[in-house]
């Protein structure tokens, strides 16, 4: 819709065939035949390393999920065999009350 807009008001579009043509000339005037395979070659480098860098951000904020899941899994392990140890000690705690309820109603 912007675009539309600014093709409107600047007569400005996408170069057709004619002016690629025309685009082609001036760069191969201004580099000469011999430092285009230099630039692009630097442009395919160029391009390469920024893909390698883009696959390397992803795999690194894909392990740190996966490990931020790990951590998660193992926090709640822990905190399951916490919850129950707590049952355990609440349990003898319990028995341990008895018992000495009991002593203290036996006659004596």
């Amino acid at each position: 819709m912007v675009l539309t807009f600014l093709n409107g008001i600047f007569l400005i579009s996408m170069p057709g065939g004619s002016e690629w043509i025309l685009i082609l000339l001036v760069v191969l005037l201004f580099f000469g035949g011999k430092k285009i395979p230099d630039l692009m070659k630097g442009i395919g480098r160029g391009v390469r390393e920024f893909n390698d860098a883009k696959t390397n951000v992803k795999d690194q904020i894909e392990a740190g999920m996966t490990e931020k899941d790990i951590k998660e899994t193992q926090a709640e392990t822990e905190l399951r065999e916490a919850r129950e140890k707590l049952a355990q000690a609440e349990l003898k705690l319990t028995q341990a009350q008895q018992a000495q309820q009991m002593q203290t109603e036996l006659p004596k």
